[in-house]
């Protein structure tokens, strides 16, 4: 199953985004949203869950959850938007698997068997950062991420 990872959309989507998306089964969002529609058009796409950013004030955004935890495949995810608000050890909980975004910093890092994904930043390009989304494969109960560079 191939899972197209985005983060920090901040209201912009660029058909660069959806044409990298195209064909993933599944979407998650990893907050700095940006409004209902950013959601509406991956949903275009395939289903998506997300999470609230920091920046996702709105009546919408405050409705969002802060964290998610799901599960694909036999792979257990725990999403949330700064991966320095982690308040959970992802190894006890039996996460194999980390996405966040929020430093708009695409990393691709595996630490103590779990793999962190950052998808780094699909909206306004920020700091000299490359727009990017990422992808999580998994499969049988393993997981390998990459990133894809847009712009």
């Amino acid at each position: 199953m191939k899972i197209g990872l985005i983060s920090d959309t901040h209201g912009l989507i660029r058909p660069e985004v959806l044409q990298a998306l195209a064909g993933v089964a599944r979407i998650i969002h990893a907050g700095d949203i940006g409004g209902a529609s950013v959601i509406e058009t991956l949903t275009g796409i395939a289903p998506v869950d997300v999470v609230r950013g920091n920046n996702d004030k709105d009546p919408w955004g405050a409705r969002l959850p802060e964290w998610l935890a799901l599960e694909f495949e036999g792979v257990r995810i725990h999403v949330l938007h700064d991966v320095k608000e982690l308040d959970v050890d992802p190894v006890a909980a039996g996460f194999r698997v980390v996405i966040a975004g929020h430093s708009h910093k695409p990393v691709v890092t595996e630490r103590g068997g779990v793999l962190f994904v950052n998808p780094g930043s699909a909206g306004p390009r920020r700091f000299g950062l490359p727009v990017t989304v990422g992808y999580l494969t998994v499969a049988g109960g393993t997981a390998q991420a990459q990133i894809k560079s847009l712009l």
